[in-house]
Parts: C-alpha cells; structure tokens; sequence
C-alpha cells in the first residue's frame, strides 16, 4: 500500500454548527465514496477554514462520522483579500493502492472554483 493524500473543499453558506456538520460530513463520505475508502484506510486529516468560520472545528464533524480513532487537527487558512469565503479545506492521508493520478479529489459546490484543474 502506498500512501496517498486527497484534498477536497466546501462551500458553507453561513456559519452554523449544524450547517457546518452537515457540509463537512457531506465532503467526508463524498471522499470515502469516490477513492473506495474505508476508516481503516485513512491515517490522518488536515482540516483548515477560512477566518469567517468560528462556529465549530470541522474535525467535529468527522467524530460524528464516526471518525473516532483517525488523527485530525485544524487549522485557520491565510487571510487573502478576494479569497472565496466560509471554505472549509480538507487534505487527507490514505493508503491505497490506487496511481496518484486516480485518487479523486472532491471538491463540492462553489468551491470547485478552487481548483478547475481536480475537482469532481
């Protein structure tokens, strides 16, 4: 097995607790989904959101996935004037036997304006 990393992003449309559960667990299953992922296959998530998210911490979201035993952290994204906002950024370590060029990043909503070039 090799290891792997797969990013994703969403869009959230206000900040709210259970808005925010919902959009990042959204984004979690739809990465677990499209690369065939079980929990067992991940090794650690790096969360990050822009500064107009204070609500909660994504990482909550993925506990409620039941995500209980994978490392996660959160962090704050760089402040960028112009930058799309309430974005919640997702990098995920994986083993998996798939090329890096098959690993499907997810990239929900108005947030595959992020990146045109992976998005699903």
């Amino acid at each position: 097995m090799a290891v792997r990393a797969v990013r994703g992003a969403v869009q959230l449309e206000r900040d709210e607790v259970g808005h925010m559960d919902e959009q990042v667990g959204a984004l979690l299953t739809a990465i677990l989904e499209r690369n065939a992922l079980t929990a067992d296959d991940l090794i650690s998530i790096w969360f990050t959101a822009t500064p107009d998210l204070h609500c909660e911490f994504p990482a909550a979201a993925a506990r409620s996935l039941g995500l209980v035993d994978v490392p996660l952290i959160c962090a704050q994204e760089l402040d960028i004037e112009g930058a799309l906002p309430r974005v919640v950024r997702v990098l995920a370590h994986i083993e998996s036997d798939r090329p890096r060029p098959e690993i499907a990043h997810v990239y929900l909503g108005a947030a595959g304006a992020l990146r045109k070039d992976i998005a699903q």
